[in-house]
């Protein structure tokens, strides 16, 4: 069997464009779904999934990041004395899962383009698989996607890519694979990643939905879209940016590459109405706060002189 994988890379070096001007000064990895900023989510998935060693590829700005995992003994302290304890339990849990999780930092450094984080935390993998979690997402799942992506490496030794079912009439805003055998159980063997192509031109129904287990291969592959990179701007020709697609797609010319359908639900909170739906499902859905939505959505409705009860 192959070996558990026990390291994870989050790229936590983004702008946070999409959500501007809200991303200014907060990153938009700290912005709260729930109680918890989204961030956390990504982190507890792949502490829950038996990851032990996590690197966070973060860039200038992004110090609240750190805060919010570091312990804070002062704070506690003070907590306690007010006889605020179930504050001072929640503020210790955080720092006991970055503990659990054993999160270290790095600035990110070289091209832009989401490759380049995972190559900046690659010496540290050696001979190694390592999945990596985009901290914008947030999935709810009976099985963490994380634990069904290691379950899927396990099984065949090779990457592997989160996928989900689409609706052909989106494939303009995904990554969508090449589909080369159903395997059964949601495990596809594909042979590459097409971006973004019109609804006509979608290789397959199913979306690259952010989550990976890399091996040294792809690591390879990144290094040498980066040398060609810098070579590229030496010389006075346009470049680009360095893609973890596209060292995906030229590692699986001639090797195997799997995608795993991912059960659970999935949100997106990279832009504005992602991120409002996102909120409000986890609202919803918590024993509190959802009742009380739930109220207040009644009440408006009436208002509006709309009957809830007979809307879809």
């Amino acid at each position: 069997m192959s070996p558990t994988i026990r390291r994870a890379v989050i790229p936590a070096a983004g702008l946070g464009s999409r959500l501007l001007p809200l991303t200014k000064a907060i990153p938009k990895e700290m912005l709260p779904v729930g109680d918890k900023p989204v961030i956390e989510h990504t982190v507890r998935e792949l502490v829950d999934s038996g990851i032990t060693d996590i690197t966070i590829v973060v860039s200038g700005g992004k110090s609240l990041i750190q805060d919010h995992f570091r312990p804070s003994p002062a704070l506690v302290a003070q907590l306690r004395a007010d006889g605020k304890n179930g504050y001072a339990d929640a503020v210790e849990e955080v720092a006991e899962l970055a503990r659990r999780g054993h999160i270290t930092y790095l600035d990110q450094h070289g091209p832009y383009g989401n490759g380049t984080p995972v190559l900046n935390a690659a010496r540290s993998f050696g001979d190694e698989p390592v999945l990596v979690l985009w901290p914008d997402d947030v999935f709810v799942a009976e099985v963490p996607r994380a634990q069904q992506l290691i379950r899927a490496y396990e099984q065949t030794g090779c990457p592997v890519l989160a996928l989900l079912p689409m609706d052909p009439a989106d494939s303009q805003r995904y990554g969508v694979p090449i589909v080369k055998e159903d395997l059964g159980q949601g495990q596809l063997r594909i042979t590459g990643l097409v971006e973004k192509p019109e609804p006509a031109d979608a290789p397959s129904a199913f979306a690259a939905i952010g989550g990976y287990v890399i091996t040294p291969g792809i690591v390879e592959e990144l290094r040498e879209q980066t040398r060609r990179w810098y070579e590229a701007r030496e010389s006075g020709r346009p470049v680009g940016e360095v893609y973890l697609t596209d060292a995906i797609n030229a590692y699986a010319v001639d090797r195997a590459v799997y995608g795993q359908v991912i059960e659970g639900t999935w949100y997106d909170t990279g832009n504005p109405s992602d991120y409002l739906v996102a909120q409000m499902a986890h609202a919803l859905a918590h024993a509190e706060y959802g009742p009380v939505l739930r109220d207040l959505v009644h009440r408006l409705d009436a208002s509006a002189g709309t009957d809830p009860d007979t809307t879809t």
